[in-house]
C-alpha cells in the first residue's frame, strides 16, 4: 500500500470501509494486503489471527497516523476546519493541544494553523495563534501559495516574517494576486539564494496555465530583467500591443519556426533549450500559433490567424524523423489547466474553420515531466490517433478530441 494523504474533507465511514476490505483481503491470502500488513503494522499478524484494529492501525499509519483513535481525531479537525467552524477546531484542539503542533494530514500541509491557511480560514488561523499555534511562517507560506490574501495579512499582523523566497510559490502557480500581495508585505523578487532571475525562469517555464495570472506575475517581475523583444516574449507577456510593434516591423515571424532560446530565454534565468518548459505536444521547432495554443493564450490566437498564421504550420523535424505536427496536434493533447475546456475547443474549432487539414500525419517523441514517466514515440499518427493513443489521459483535452472525432466523422461521410 503506498502512503496515503487524508484529503481535505475526508470520510470516517469512507475509512472504515477502506480497513474493513483490507482485513477480508488480509484474511482470504491477498499478496498486497500480506504486503500492507508487513510495513505499516509493528509486529507480525498471520491472516487467520487479523482482527478489525489490525488493519485499522494499517490503514492509520498508510496514512501517515500515529493510531486509528489518532486518525479519527484527524479527520474531525480536518472536517472543523474544511467547514470553517471555529468553534469544533477550538474545542477538539483544546482536548488535545498536542495537535497544536503535529501534521494533520501529511508534512507538506503542516500543522492545523497551516492547513486553516491554505484554505483562508481567517477566523481559524487568528483562534489557533491565541491557542500557542508558532508555524506562522509555514502557515504563510500555505496562504502565499493559495493566493489568499486576507489570511496572509492576517498572518503578519500576527507576527509572520516573510521569508526570502517565498514568492517562487506564486511564481509556480502563476498566482498574480498573490505575488502583488507578497509584493505589498515586503517579500523580495528572489528565490532563498537571492537570485532574481530565478522567479521569471519558474514563470515562463512552469507547468501551470493561468494567462491573466502569468501576464500580472511577469509584469510584477520587469523589475528583475528586460525582457528580450522578441515574439515569443511578447505571447509569454499576453502583449497584443507588442506584436503589433514587431509585426510592423517583421511581418515574416508568424510563421517562422521558434528555436529554444526564443521561448526560454536564457536572458530571463532560463535555459535556453527546447525542452525546458513543460508542455504536452513538444514545442521544438513550433510556431508562435503551437505556443499560444500550448499557453491558452485565445487572444494572441486570434491574432495570429488574423495576422496571416498557418493552421497547418508544421513544427521542424529532427534528424530523427520526429516533429512537422501541426497546431491541431497542440490543441488535442495540452498541458493540463484549471480552466479548459472552451479555451481549447475554441483552438480546435477556428482552426479547422480556417483551413486545418485533419488528416496530416506526424511522428512526436514526448516524455512528460514532474511524473513518472519514460519516452514514448506515436509515429505517423494524425492529431486525432495522437489524442486517442497519448498515454496520459489528463493531457489529453477530450473537448477538442470529441470536437475533432465529429468533424472528421462528417468529412468522411459526405
Amino acid at each position: 500500500m503506498p502512503v496515503r494523504h487524508l484529503p481535505n474533507d475526508p470520510d470516517l465511514d469512507h475509512l472504515r470501509g477502506q480497513a474493513k476490505a483490507l482485513l477480508a483481503a488480509c484474511r482470504s491470502g491477498d499478496p498486497d494486503a500480506a504486503a500492507d500488513f508487513e510495513e505499516f503494522h509493528p509486529r507480525r499478524v498471520e491472516p487467520a489471527e487479523a482482527k478489525l484494529a489490525d488493519a485499522q492501525l494499517v490503514l492509520a499509519r498508510a496514512y501517515q497516523q500515529s493510531s486509528w483513535p489518532r486518525l479519527r481525531v484527524k479527520v474531525e479537525l480536518l472536517r472543523a476546519i474544511w467547514s470553517d467552524d471555529v468553534q469544533r477546531v477550538r474545542d477538539i484542539v483544546t482536548e488535545h493541544p498536542d495537535l497544536l503542533a503535529e501534521n494533520v494530514r501529511n508534512e507538506d500541509w503542516g500543522p492545523p494553523m497551516s492547513q486553516a491557511a491554505n484554505l483562508g480560514r481567517d477566523e481559524i488561523v487568528v483562534m489557533l495563534a491565541s491557542l500557542g499555534a508558532r508555524d506562522l511562517e509555514r502557515a504563510f507560506s500555505r496562504a502565499a501559495l493559495q493566493g489568499k490574501v486576507s489570511t496572509m495579512r492576517k498572518l503578519v499582523a500576527l507576527g509572520a516574517t516573510v521569508p526570502r523566497g517565498i514568492i517562487m510559490g506564486c511564481c509556480e502557480t502563476v498566482n498574480g494576486d498573490g505575488l502583488r500581495e507578497l509584493v505589498e508585505v515586503g517579500a523580495e523578487l528572489c528565490d532563498s539564494e537571492g537570485d532574481r532571475l530565478a522567479p521569471v525562469a519558474l514563470a515562463l517555464s512552469t507547468y501551470s496555465r493561468n494567462p491573466a495570472g502569468k501576464h500580472e506575475v511577469l509584469r510584477i517581475l520587469e523589475a528583475n530583467v528586460d525582457y528580450p523583444d522578441t515574439p515569443a516574449m511578447a505571447v509569454h507577456r499576453g502583449r497584443v500591443d507588442l506584436l503589433e510593434d514587431l509585426h510592423e516591423r517583421d511581418p515574416g515571424f508568424v510563421g517562422r519556426p521558434l528555436t529554444g532560446e526564443e521561448t526560454y530565454p536564457r536572458a530571463c534565468g532560463c535555459g535556453g533549450d527546447d525542452g525546458y518548459g513543460l508542455h504536452g505536444t513538444p514545442l521544438q521547432g513550433a510556431t508562435l500559433l503551437h505556443m499560444a495554443i500550448d499557453y491558452h493564450e485565445r487572444e494572441i490566437f486570434d491574432w495570429l490567424l488574423d495576422h496571416g498564421a498557418d493552421p497547418n504550420a508544421r513544427a521542424a523535424v529532427d534528424a530523427d524523423g520526429f516533429g512537422g505536427h501541426t497546431p491541431l496536434f497542440s490543441a488535442v493533447v495540452v498541458q493540463p489547466a484549471t480552466v479548459r475546456g472552451l479555451e481549447a475547443d475554441h483552438f480546435v474549432r477556428a482552426l479547422l474553420e480556417r483551413g486545418a487539414d485533419p488528416s496530416v500525419r506526424a511522428s512526436i517523441r514526448k516524455q512528460l515531466m514532474f511524473i513518472d514517466d519514460e519516452e514514448h514515440e506515436y509515429r505517423e499518427v494524425t492529431a486525432l490517433e495522437y489524442g486517442r493513443a497519448f498515454h496520459e489521459l489528463r493531457f489529453v483535452n477530450m473537448a477538442a478530441l470529441d470536437f475533432l472525432q465529429a468533424h472528421v466523422g462528417e468529412a468522411e461521410g459526405s
